[in-house]
Order: C-alpha cells, then sequence, then structure tokens
C-alpha cells in the first residue's frame, strides 16, 4: 500500500525552506510532517508559542477587528481550520461540536422537494437524521447499494437528485465504495448534485475524497483526528467557495462551532494522526488474519478477499483499524463481547484503546430490525476498533474470549502440536435464522411463521363525504368519515413462482402471472423505511400495461387498473431479491363505483396485504395476559395497529390511488387506513391546507342509497368549473355558503357538550341545506332526487344529500335515534321496490383491520396442486381464500367477525 511503501505527497501552504542551492530542491513535506506541525503564516504567534495558545474568551475588544465573537470566529478555531484543511487537500475546513453536527450543517443545504442517494449500510445516527428529513423536511431518500455503482443510476433525477451521501469503507461491514466512478457518473447526469463522503472510517491519513471528485467531506473527529476519545468534535472540507458560504453562514447562525478548548485539544491530538493510524491498522491486519484462519466470515479490506479490494487500494492508501465479523449466533456473539478484557465494549471507533461491539445493539440500534435485515446487516455481527495496545497482548485476549465463549476449542494438530479451531463450521442457516428471528420478532408474544407462509386477512372501511363535496376541488373543507361497509383482502401462498388475483366484484376477474416473466428490468425500488416519491414511476407503469397486461385485460379498464396498481406496488416494494408467489382476493360489501371509496379500501386492503408479505411493517406484541402483578384492559382490537403503522400504510394507499385516480385528494384513503371522520381542505386557495381529525366524532347512522345510475366523475367537475368560469359571483357565493356549512359541521361533531338530539337537528338542516347548493352547481340527478323525495316523505321526514361527485352514485340519509326499526325496514323495502339498493350503515368507526396472527391456529397455507417437499401426503388444507371467495356478500362481514380478535387503527 502506498502508506508504507510510497508515502504520499502533499503540496501545500505550509512554509518550506528555501533550498540552498538549487542543485538540491527540496520536496514537499509528507503527511506525517504535516500533521505534526501546525503551522498558519497568517497568524503568527506575537510570542512565538510552539503550542497554539487557547483564546478561551467568548468576546473580543475593538471594533473592526478580525474576530469579535467566538460564535462566528476564534483564533484557536482558525489555526485548527487551517490545519485540517491542510491535511485533508482542502480549501475550507470547518470545525463542529460533533460528526453529526457536521452532518447537520451539510443537509441544511436541502430544500423541500430534493432527492438524496444514500447507501444501504449507513450509520446509525446518520440512518436516524435522513428519516426524520424525510419525515419532516419533504425530503426524499434513496437507500442503493453504493458498493454497485450502476444500482446508483435509476434513480438519478437531474432535476431532483440534490445530493449523494456515501461512506466508504462503510460501517460496520466495510464495504468498499467506488468514489471516483460514483462522482464522475453523478456529474455527467445531475451536474448539480452534491457528492458528500463521510470519511471518519479512513481519516484524511488513509483516504481523501476531494481528490476523487466528492464537493464535501467530513469526519466525526471524535474519532481518529483527535484518537483518544476525550472531546466530541466533527470536521467539515471542501474546495467550492459557495458550498462553503452556505456552510459557514450555517454554522454561525446555528452556533454549532467547536469551542476554543475543544479545538486546541483536536490540534494536539491530529498531530499524531499518522503514527497513531499506522500502529492501529497494522495490528487491525493481524486480528483479521487470526479470525480469518479460524475460519470466521470476516469483514476487513486488507484481506485478500474482500470484495472490492482492488477499488479500495486505487482509491485509499491504507486499509483502516475497524474490522468486524460474524460467529453464527447471536447468543454467541454476546459471549464473545462480554468475555474481553482489553477490549472495552463501547460504541464509537478511532481510540488509542480497542472497543468491542455489536452493532444491531449498540450503535445502529435505531434502524429497526426488519430494515437491518433487508439491508443485511447480520444481528451476531462484532466490530473490532482496534487501538495501539501491543499486538500480542490484544490478539490474546481477543483468542481467550473466544475460548471463554466456545466459539473456538484447542485440539490437537496432526504435527502434535495444539491448535485453536473454531467449533461451529458454518453460518449459513444459523446466522439467517437468527437475522430473521429479530427481523420479524420472532420471539416471545410474536408470531413464528414467515409471513409469507401464511395467509393474511386485512380490511378497509369506505367512506362517505358528508359535505363540501365539489366545492372541496375549489378550495372548500370537506368533512368525510369511514362507514362500516368494508373491503376485504385475503393473501395466501402459492410456492409455485407466480403471484396471482382474484377481483371478486369485477366479475370474479383472475389473472396469474409468472414471477420472473414480470417487467423487473423497469423497477425503480423503493428501499425498506424509504418513502415513494411524490410522483408515479411511469417507466413501470408503462411496461406492466404493455408487457404484463393481456389484451383480454386491457379491455376491462376496471380489472385494468386494479392489476397495474396491484403490480406496481408488488415489484417497487420487492427488497433483497425477494420474489414473493402468492395469490391476493378481494372483496367489499360496499358498493363498487358508487362514490363509496370503494377503490380506496381496496387500495389500503392491498398495500397492507404487501406491506406485510415483505416485512416491510410488523404488528405489535400481543399484549401480557392479566396476572397478579399486572392488569391487562382489553380494547378488542381497538387502536391495536400503531400510528406509525397505519401512516406507512396511507401512504401506499394513496401510490395506489393515483395509479387508479390520476390525481386523488388523499382523503379517501386516509379514511381507509385512519377509520373515524376528517376534514380536508386542499392546498393552495388561502387556507390551512391538510386533513385534520375530528376528535370525539360520535357514531352516526346512516343510510346509503346507490342509485345504480353510473356517473362520469370527470365531466361532472369539469360542468362545475366551466360554470365557475361562466358565472364566478354566482358560484363563489355558492362555495362560500358551503364553506360555512363544513364549519358549522365540524364544530358540531366536535362538541362534546353537545346534546344527541341537538346535534341530530343540526346534522339534518345542514344535509338539506348543503344539498340545495349542490342542485345549483347542476351536479344533482333525477335519480338522487327521486331517493330524496322518498326518504322526505312522510312519514320518514329524513333529510338526504346526494355524496361524491353526484350525476348518479349514491345519496346519504341520516338516520335519528327516534326512528322505529319497522319504518326503516319498510323505507328500505320501498327504495328497493324503486329498483334503488339501500345499506344501512354507521359512519366514524374504525378504520384500517388486520385478523391478529395471535389468537387463531394457521395452519400453512400450501395450495394442493404445489405441495412443498415433505408435505405431499399432508391432508388438505382449509383456506380462508375459498370460503372468502364463497361466502354470501350478506354474510361476509359476520363470517370475518367470527374467525377471531381483529386488531384496528
Amino acid at each position: 500500500m502506498a502508506s508504507t511503501t510510497n508515502p504520499k505527497t502533499f503540496s501545500q501552504d505550509l512554509p518550506t525552506p528555501e533550498p540552498e542551492t538549487p542543485c538540491r530542491p527540496r520536496q514537499p513535506y509528507r503527511f506525517s510532517t504535516l500533521c505534526a506541525t501546525v503551522e498558519n503564516p497568517s497568524q503568527k504567534d506575537q510570542y512565538g508559542s510552539s503550542s497554539v495558545p487557547i483564546y478561551q474568551t467568548a468576546t473580543f475588544k475593538g471594533v473592526g477587528g478580525q474576530y469579535d465573537y467566538t460564535r462566528s470566529g476564534n483564533p484557536t478555531r482558525s489555526h485548527l481550520e487551517h490545519h485540517l484543511a491542510k491535511i485533508s487537500s482542502a480549501a475550507h475546513a470547518f470545525a463542529v461540536s460533533s460528526g453529526m453536527a457536521a452532518l447537520d450543517t451539510i443537509l441544511r443545504i436541502l430544500k423541500p422537494g430534493d432527492q438524496v442517494i444514500a447507501g444501504d449500510d449507513l450509520y446509525g445516527g446518520t440512518n436516524r437524521i435522513l428519516d426524520y428529513l424525510k419525515t419532516h423536511g419533504g425530503v426524499t431518500v434513496h437507500h442503493v447499494d453504493t458498493t454497485k455503482p450502476d444500482t446508483l443510476l435509476p434513480y438519478i433525477n437531474p432535476a431532483k437528485t440534490a445530493m449523494v451521501l456515501l461512506e466508504s469503507p462503510t460501517n460496520p461491514l466495510l464495504k468498499i465504495v467506488d468514489l471516483a466512478r460514483i462522482a464522475a457518473d453523478i456529474k455527467e447526469r445531475a451536474p448539480n448534485a452534491v457528492i458528500v463522503v463521510d470519511n471518519t472510517m479512513m481519516s484524511p491519513y488513509l483516504q481523501r475524497p476531494l481528490e476523487h471528485g466528492a464537493d464535501i467531506v467530513y469526519d466525526s473527529a471524535t474519532k481518529y483526528l483527535s484518537g483518544h476519545h476525550d472531546l466530541m468534535a466533527g470536521v467539515i472540507t471542501c474546495n467550492r467557495d459557495d458550498l462553503a458560504k452556505q456552510m459557514g453562514f450555517v454554522i454561525n447562525a446555528a452556533g454549532n462551532a467547536l469551542t476554543p478548548f475543544d479545538c486546541f485539544l483536536l490540534l494536539r491530538g491530529s498531530k499524531t494522526l499518522a503514527i497513531r493510524m499506522d500502529r492501529q491498522q497494522a495490528t487491525s491486519m493481524l486480528v483479521a488474519q487470526m479470525l480469518d484462519r479460524l475460519g470466521f466470515k470476516v469483514h476487513y479490506p486488507g484481506l485478500a478477499d474482500h470484495p472490492n479490494r482492488d477499488v479500495h487500494e486505487r482509491i485509499a492508501d491504507g486499509y483502516g483499524a475497524v474490522l468486524s465479523f460474524t460467529t453464527g449466533d447471536k447468543a454467541l456473539s454476546e459471549r464473545i463481547v462480554g468475555a474481553t478484557r482489553l477490549w472495552g465494549i463501547s460504541v464509537s471507533f478511532g481510540c488509542v484503546n480497542s472497543l468491542i461491539s455489536m452493532p444491531c445493539v449498540m450503535s445502529h440500534a435505531s434502524i429497526d430490525p426488519a430494515t437491518r435485515a433487508a439491508r443485511g446487516l447480520p444481528e451476531d455481527l462484532i466490530r473490532l476498533c482496534v487501538g495501539i495496545e501491543d499486538p500480542a497482548d490484544l490478539l490474546d485476549d481477543l483468542e481467550r474470549a473466544l475460548l471463554e465463549a466456545g466459539a473456538i476449542t484447542l485440539t490437537a494438530a496432526g504435527d502434535s502440536h495444539q491448535r485453536y479451531v473454531r467449533t461451529i463450521p458454518s453460518e449459513g442457516t444459523a446466522i439467517s435464522r437468527a437475522v430473521q428471528k429479530l427481523a420479524f420478532n420472532e420471539s416471545a408474544g410474536y408470531m413464528t411463521e414467515r409471513n409469507e407462509d401464511r395467509e393474511w386477512f386485512v380490511s378497509a372501511p369506505g367512506k362517505v363525504i358528508l359535505f363540501g363535496e365539489h366545492a372541496v376541488v375549489h378550495g372548500v373543507t370537506a368533512v368525510a368519515a369511514s362507514v362500516d361497509l368494508r373491503c376485504y383482502g385475503v393473501t395466501t401462498p402459492r410456492h409455485d413462482g407466480k403471484v396471482s388475483v382474484h377481483f371478486i366484484d369485477i366479475d370474479s376477474f383472475t389473472q396469474e402471472w409468472e414471477v420472473d416473466d414480470l417487467p423487473w428490468d423497469a423497477v425503480t425500488p423503493v428501499g425498506v423505511g424509504d418513502f415513494h416519491p411524490d410522483t408515479l414511476d411511469h417507466k413501470l407503469v408503462d411496461a406492466i400495461t404493455t408487457r404484463a397486461l393481456s389484451p383480454e385485460v386491457l379491455a376491462k379498464p376496471s380489472a385494468r387498473q386494479a392489476c397495474i396498481a396491484f403490480l406496481y406496488m408488488y415489484m417497487i416494494m420487492a427488497h433483497g431479491g425477494n420474489r414473493l408467489s402468492f395469490n391476493f382476493s378481494a372483496r367489499a360489501t360496499l358498493p363498487v363505483g358508487a362514490g363509496l371509496g370503494s377503490s380506496a379500501s381496496f387500495s389500503a386492503c392491498a398495500a397492507t396485504a404487501l406491506l406485510l408479505l415483505y416485512s416491510r411493517i410488523q404488528l405489535p406484541a400481543r399484549p401480557a395476559p392479566t396476572t397478579d402483578d399486572h392488569v391487562h384492559i382489553s380494547h378488542e382490537g381497538r387502536r391495536a395497529i400503531p400510528p406509525a403503522l397505519a401512516e406507512e400504510v396511507n401512504r401506499w394507499a394513496f401510490v395506489s390511488e393515483k395509479i387508479l385516480h390520476g390525481n386523488p385528494s388523499g382523503v379517501d384513503n386516509s379514511v381507509a387506513v385512519f377509520g373515524g371522520a376528517l376534514s380536508y381542505t386542499r392546498p393552495g386557495f388561502g387556507r390551512k391546507a391538510g386533513m385534520i381529525p375530528i376528535q370525539g366524532f360520535k357514531s352516526l347512522k346512516f343510510l346509503l342509497t346507490d342509485s345504480r345510475v353510473p356517473r362520469n366523475t370527470k365531466q361532472l367537475v369539469a360542468g362545475v368549473a366551466a360554470l365557475k368560469e361562466q358565472e364566478p359571483e354566482f358560484v363563489n357565493g355558492l362555495l362560500g355558503a358551503i364553506q360555512h356549512i363544513s364549519d358549522e359541521a365540524q364544530r358540531a361533531l366536535a362538541d362534546p357538550h353537545l346534546s344527541r338530539e341537538t346535534l341530530l337537528s343540526a346534522l339534518s338542516a345542514l344535509i338539506d341545506e348543503n344539498h340545495g347548493h349542490l342542485v345549483k352547481l347542476g351536479v344533482s340527478h333525477s335519480s338522487l332526487e327521486a331517493i330524496r323525495s322518498k326518504t322526505a316523505s312522510p312519514p320518514y321526514a329524513l333529510s338526504t344529500k346526494l355524496t361524491g361527485a353526484g350525476g348518479g352514485g349514491c345519496a346519504v340519509t341520516l338516520v335519528p335515534d327516534d326512528l322505529s326499526e319497522s319504518s326503516l325496514h319498510e323505507l328500505m323495502a320501498a327504495l328497493s321496490t324503486d329498483r334503488f339498493v339501500p345499506y344501512l350503515t354507521s359512519v366514524g368507526g374504525s378504520g384500517l383491520g388486520i385478523l391478529s396472527p395471535y389468537n387463531q391456529p394457521q395452519l400453512l397455507a400450501t395450495p394442493p396442486e404445489t405441495p412443498r417437499e415433505g408435505e405431499a401426503s399432508a391432508g388438505a388444507v382449509e383456506l380462508l381464500r375459498d370460503t372468502f371467495a364463497s361466502k354470501a356478500t350478506a354474510d361476509l362481514t359476520a363470517w370475518a367477525d367470527s374467525l377471531g380478535r381483529w386488531l384496528f387503527v
């Protein structure tokens, strides 16, 4: 390596004495000399101090001087930053309070709508702050395998890719990333993207990414640059003046610059960087070779078989002092870690003292188990951070720990000498089980079958727009609520290399595909934990439409769109090469195409099923039962599904809705997932936009009547828009009146002190008023008026309005508490006589439901025609799918409820 045979030289501004004769010119100083020599020609100490003084002051006297306030600048920090820029081949350097403060400063360059491409084997804290940006900053983050440069290409968007975040080697798997090639690819395809490299694992001594095309490099100086773990610090370096100006502004504004005393400590530590690293990586090679000889899977770039070792040797000057290895068993790893003496159990690395840790339960514990498993991070992984102790002592201590833990044993060799050998010959199946156990929570109180090996039964409610139809398009607040008519979905494993659907309500439509024949080459996968971009991947939509759907399917619009939505999510969610083989069946107790959110409830069911199968979501553990020391309060499954899980489902249901409808508001899928009632205001009209749950919503009884008249939603919406353009004053007046109705309804529904009688009376009046305005907008229909006339006639005297787009579809009738059962059944019979289809339902109930896998026996559902090995003689298994498809619609809900406890949002 270059660090041992031909030390790298630098042309920096450290003053070099002029040669006494031209015959013997001086060479630029080498790295070790640069590290040990702290000189800043522009800031000579007035007393000639050989060590940079600590200017431990908050303020500086005078006006117009170089320094006035230490937050903005300090001489000790200036010396440090000059020194760091010198050894990093950089024009600019900044010292801040920690490595994460450095990353936070860099990420403030981003703005909402930007996209970031990042590695899939990052430090846990990096993942945590990127997740925060995704959730709160409007930034899309794509996690990809950066060890394969081509995997980044599908994610590069010249207009939106704002930053690429890399590590090499990665922490803790020591994966090697070709920084130079990726930098060239990014600059060619997205010239404005900023390439950022976390160089903490290498330090400037062994790797200087700015020399390979990076725009910004940052280090946690707590590690190697300091070397003693007696301070927290971060360092940022760059060559671009514009980026330096932005980051300098953030540091000054946020006040996260490094303190003078810590600057002094970091300067002192950096002087010995080279000599420390030489010792540390030399010992690391000995440790890696010992573990490799014993048969452990070792991750260390210095080993001849380490993946991409040639790339590392091209861009770095050494192998570093961090390595990791797996044992095949998490408990064994824990025993090894606990048995060491010299190796301190601690997070972090880069210290003069050697450290040992298990990343999955320490530094990377903030990454959820399923994501860790998807990214190939073994739960039994041990990370070793090698210090400067005597190599013989470190090797002896580690060897003794392995022996004490039972990982190795002493045996006689053929030459009559004794030697240590590993007691576990291989780790393939054992570690797979260990990772799977943690990833899918297969511990006490959790499921024992793999998610893809069981049937899943899910459901989601339809919705009704109570107030604000059509007006919502023009910025008026709509009030929507869930109905207890639901869509249901069942997944059943196939294990035959095929995926299939059965849409029972669409003329019992069925279709199956060979999994490997699907257009996987068009997929840009969304990583586990990542958000789907704001826009659909039209390349994938087109590929599914043209290559996966037959002409017969394309000729059936409803089935076609449902297939596209299902396949789109099925393919884009796939990760880790896992392409599942199963059937998805769906049907509903609510009318399809009647404006009651049937497509949104289907989207919620399909999204939930796929997220479960791909283990992208996980159900909470079964609660502890009541004992002498604990009382368990049963909520009958209500609120059993946590908000974070529901939000993930809702995001994917919205993706499906985009495929089905083009530009949905998001109201329907939100009601399908969260249930209850909410108000929604579309952005861009001067009011506070978004969806707000209506707390304390009281369940109400409604009669939903399907007119059985098809409607053209786009035509109806366009008609209102045209009327508004022709008669703006008239239409705006109606819209304003509807907004007042929505406001009144929200207040009434959320008022806990309003009596039930008063609430029903108020809602009845608002329903009549709202319908009258919709009639004036021209969106009613003779069939809806006939329903309204029938329900308003004596002896019923009920209030009815259209719901949804109007022009057909459904009408919604408020049923007061005092209406007798006989009168209600008489009304429903009369509506049926007129060829309408009435549904009695409650509004405002539970949202997404999942049949609990904990409280009923569940046989592995393998179809008889494709038995797995060893199951050929097994008796027939009664599948949920079979009964689900044959059960009468009127009996479907009762049957589903009888299967066991349901978990609801």
